[in-house]
């Protein structure tokens, strides 16, 4: 019979059991270790990029780096496009929309090859341990002034896309993308 100066101790007692149990059912038998979060990416060509990163980047798509511009008011020219019918553009502003549209696709696919080919070569270099602090700085820093050169080509084509709307196209746009 149990009395109630045991109820506490055999409630400890089951929940340290559940969460011995949970714990071991968590863990890796053969190495005792947590397996790493990595293992799914162990095989891509380029460790530092998902397939679906490599696509996008190769492809000049935008992966959100507009969104300070995109969600303060400065559309894009795709989505501008893709509205052209409910924002009642002019011939002019559908020109100057396409243009800016494809010079920024143009140029978001040329840095995107180029940050592929240097992420490869920051990974070959790690592969093949011919690394160095010099070089992996070296790497480091291309990389980070192509991205840098990327954001700016996506957010410059909102900022030049602004100046091709009128305010009440700007004030469509945004109903229309869901933001007002």
């Amino acid at each position: 019979m149990l009395n109630k100066k045991m109820i506490p101790g055999l409630v400890l007692m089951v929940v340290f059991s559940f969460y011995t149990l949970s714990y071991s059912q968590n863990m890796d038998h053969k190495n005792p270790r947590h397996k790493s979060s990595y293992m799914s990416e162990i095989n891509n060509e380029i460790k530092a990029l998902s397939e679906e990163e490599i696509n996008q980047l190769l492809n000049g798509h935008g992966m959100g780096l507009a969104k300070a511009a995109e969600l303060n008011s400065y559309p894009g020219p795709m989505h501008v496009l893709e509205f052209s019918n409910e924002l009642i553009l002019t011939r002019e502003q559908i020109e100057k929309t396409e243009a800016l549209f494809h010079s920024v696709k143009t140029e978001a696919k040329k840095l995107g090859r180029m940050i592929v080919e240097k992420e490869k070569e920051l990974d070959t270099l790690f592969k093949e341990n011919r690394i160095s602090q010099t070089l992996l700085r070296n790497k480091i820093n291309e990389i980070s002034e192509l991205n840098s050169m990327l954001r700016f080509a996506h957010l410059n084509a909102h900022l030049l896309q602004k100046e091709i709307l009128t305010n009440e196209q700007i004030k469509t746009y945004n109903e229309l993308r869901g933001y007002n």
